[in-house]
């Protein structure tokens, strides 16, 4: 029976265990084939500062002194910065984002996807079996707790390609009767933003016949896109969720056609700020409801007193009735002004400084 051999790309990733050969080396062109141009591989011993390189003859890696079972091994990659990108990379900041989104699809990498909200009596070949379905899986693995060894209800599943993972991240999932969700897990945070605003796009015009399968597939070209959302009832937009700001953002401003309609591409307002939108507008026209309501109120009372002499012997002109329905109107009274008395339908239409002048000094 073959050894394996524990590699990841790099310390926060999950290994992936590639078979040796008979004789205990390594074949590069297996290790490519998990982690496409990989050139060699490194490990750090626990009583070391730095990694070792692991011995290379004719594409052949041969193993350390305590054997592969002892560590944990590291991809290494060429320096050339045309293979592995990591110039393009470095002047990211300094390129146009639209030039930023082309170097970025132009060389995916798969990554391991954690799936969350697992059943606890799921099983690694039942969760193996399961993703089968979206193409040939490499890895598949639950988390356990160490003391008890039972679930913590998810586990991590790797794909032999990209095109596969971006299927299984492209749709909830139905297992063991609870739904799951395939996403690349937070070791990614710095590949990937944690602020989904910056990675959203708001999508407008869209036609009544347009599905989210449509946005992911024109999308798709563009960038990794982990969501699409069109709201129901339709009103005629929705939101594409990219793996990477840039991509969005590059997009930004833009009018494509997407099944034969010309759409409008801008940045997604957060919900947050929707929200909060939504309730100053409420809070701005019940403000402005109760001010109309109190002068109505006190236009009625002044009508009153003008055509009874109503209030204490009072009488009042029509001139006089007029001049106080002038100031009512200009000085917003009644509303919920700073400084002003007689606020509200109940206040004193009387009262001192409402106009600036002192108690009945306009009588």
């Amino acid at each position: 029976m073959s050894e394996y051999v524990k590699i990841a790309e790099d310390e926060n990733e999950l290994p992936v265990e590639v078979p040796c050969e008979d004789d205990g080396t390594l074949l590069v062109s297996n290790v490519a084939a998990q982690f496409p141009g990989a050139v060699g591989l490194r490990y750090r011993p626990p009583d070391a500062q730095s990694f070792r390189g692991v011995r290379l003859v004719d594409g052949v890696l041969h193993p350390p002194e305590n054997g592969w079972a002892s560590y944990t091994f590291y991809v290494n990659f060429p320096k050339d910065p045309c293979v592995l990108g990591l110039e393009n990379k470095r002047k990211m900041e300094e390129v146009d984002m639209a030039s930023a989104s082309k170097m970025l699809r132009s060389e995916p990498r798969v990554s391991d996807l954690v799936v969350l909200g697992l059943p606890w009596t799921t099983t690694e070949d039942e969760l193996k079996d399961y993703f089968s379905a979206f193409g040939s899986v490499v890895l598949s693995q639950i988390k356990t707790d160490p003391a008890t060894g039972k679930s913590k209800g998810y586990g991590f599943v790797r794909f032999a390609d990209h095109e596969s993972q971006l299927k299984a991240m492209g749709m909830r999932h139905m297992i063991g009767g609870r739904w799951c969700d395939a996403k690349l897990p937070q070791s990614k945070a710095q590949m990937y933003p944690t602020d989904p605003d910056r990675n959203r796009i708001f999508v407008g015009r869209c036609p009544e016949d347009i599905t989210p399968e449509d946005l992911r597939s024109f999308f798709g070209q563009f960038g990794d896109v982990t969501d699409v959302y069109i709201p129901k009832p339709f009103r005629s937009f929705g939101f594409v969720t990219f793996a990477n700001e840039h991509v969005a953002q590059s997009l930004c401003g833009q009018d494509v056609i997407v099944k034969g309609a010309s759409v409008h591409i801008a940045s997604a307002e957060p919900k947050n700020q929707l929200k909060r939108s939504s309730r100053l507008n409420a809070a701005a026209q019940a403000a402005a409801a109760v001010t109309a309501q109190a002068n109505m109120n006190a236009l009625s009372a002044l009508s009153t007193l003008g055509a009874t002499g109503a209030g204490g012997g009072l009488n009042l002109t029509p001139a006089m009735v007029a001049a106080m329905t002038q100031a009512l109107q200009t000085s917003g009274w009644g509303g919920s002004g700073s400084g002003r008395s007689g606020g509200g339908s109940g206040g004193n239409a009387y009262g001192g400084n409402t106009y600036g002048l002192g108690k009945n000094s306009w009588l």
